[in-house]
């Protein structure tokens, strides 16, 4: 019987798209990056807290990935920040070919920065580049400690893990051993930045705040 690899000519097609998306935005030194996480980690939450807090030091846009509806899109249409929605229709993870022309539709040459929030997922995202800059894995503490063991593809891969919702271990909400997380997470990828956060009160976010804004002046044209 003949063996047949399909995923890896799904991940093939799919780089095939991602090494075309890249130039677009390398091209014109803007910075992309590719925010993986659980439904209901706050990244939205994130996402309109950095814009709005980021306002007059950094221009962002934004492309919102999701199965169906705009409601997240809306949620950033909001802070003013200039966002596309893709709809997957089912799929649980953005392919590359989807956002090809997605950062064409943005005032791309006025943005310092553009956000793309996947589909909320901590698996299949990762396997799928979309010539991206960088990911960023969110986790919420909600989610529990023992996440980064059991799904370590975002976290090897990714440059930031934001830890988010910090506010909650302190009311006595949940409990979550920040310290384990940190561990598994080191252990996968040695020069990950961990920022604990919580988009709801703004602790720590000075931090996330700092990396972005180095990390968008690092990609900037060199005068």
């Amino acid at each position: 019987m003949k063996k047949i690899s399909i995923g890896k000519n799904i991940l093939h097609e799919n780089d095939k798209y991602a090494f075309e998306n890249a130039p677009f935005l390398t091209e014109r030194k803007k910075l992309c990056l590719n925010m993986i996480s659980s439904l209901g980690s706050g990244t939205t939450t994130i996402l309109a807290r950095t814009i709005n807090e980021s306002r007059g030091k950094m221009k962002i846009g934004v492309i919102e990935g999701d199965i169906q509806t705009d409601i997240d899109a809306e949620r950033i249409r909001v802070t003013e920040a200039p966002v596309v929605q893709i709809n997957t229709e089912g799929a649980c993870h953005l392919w590359a070919p989807q956002i090809s022309e997605a950062p064409k539709t943005l005032p791309v040459d006025d943005l310092d920065l553009i956000l793309l929030e996947n589909v909320g997922n901590l698996v299949c995202p990762s396997a799928f580049s979309l010539g991206e800059s960088g990911k960023i894995a969110v986790l919420s503490v909600a989610e529990g400690d023992d996440k980064p063991a059991k799904y370590p593809g975002i976290f090897a891969k990714s440059k930031v893990l934001l830890l988010n919702k910090i506010d909650l271990p302190a009311r006595g909400h949940v409990e979550f051993d920040t310290e384990r997380a940190k561990a598994d997470t080191r252990s996968l990828n040695e020069s990950l930045e961990i920022f604990p956060i919580s988009a709801k009160t703004g602790e720590g976010t000075a931090n996330w705040y700092h990396w972005l804004g180095k990390s968008v002046r690092k990609n900037a044209p060199q005068p």
